[in-house]
């Protein structure tokens, strides 16, 4: 990964694809899946080394969770880390397994800040959350497949505005 140059990063944001686009599935064990976990931590510490005090999370399943975990997992280390939960709506985790919805809560209540988007679902509520969580970073963390859908769409917006995107890439 280059190194960061420039200053001023504040606020880092997060996007990447959910288990039913990784190769892994949501097999975490996977060596694929625990050197992309690896890779996040050691792009977090250097995001915080340029600067960066303030990372938002999305809060899906999949890298979104292994993004704030290695968040969760560095704040003892570094003075002055926060995580902030960017949630699209109240009702993101209904439908998901008893071990995701418990996830989910433990890394939400370990969060600084919550931010919700929308009390209820509504068919642009992901996108408003991802419109938020880039407009307010000067750099985005994409784990990412290539495969098409929010992740692709998300670092397609920052680029267009001007956010520094670090692509840890999936590959099969």
């Amino acid at each position: 990964m280059d190194q960061l140059t420039f200053e001023n990063i504040q606020v880092c944001s997060f996007t990447g694809n959910r288990p039913e686009k990784l190769p892994w599935g949501d097999n975490e064990r996977d060596g694929r899946c625990v050197e992309l976990k690896e890779r996040l931590e050691d792009a977090v510490r250097r995001v915080y080394r340029a600067g960066a005090r303030r990372f938002i999370c999305g809060m899906a399943k999949g890298c979104d969770f292994y993004f704030a975990e290695a968040v969760l997992s560095l704040r003892d280390e570094y003075q002055g880390l926060t995580l902030e939960a960017a949630i699209p709506c109240e009702s993101q985790s209904h439908g998901w397994s008893a071990q995701e919805r418990r996830r989910y809560n433990y890394i939400l209540h370990q969060c600084d800040n919550v931010t919700l988007i929308s009390r209820e679902y509504t068919p642009g509520c992901m996108q408003r959350r991802n419109k938020y969580m880039v407009d307010s970073s000067q750099v985005l963390i994409a784990a990412r497949t290539g495969a098409p859908g929010g992740t692709e769409q998300t670092i397609s917006y920052a680029r267009s505005i001007g956010v520094r995107v670090i692509e840890l890439m999936i590959d099969e």
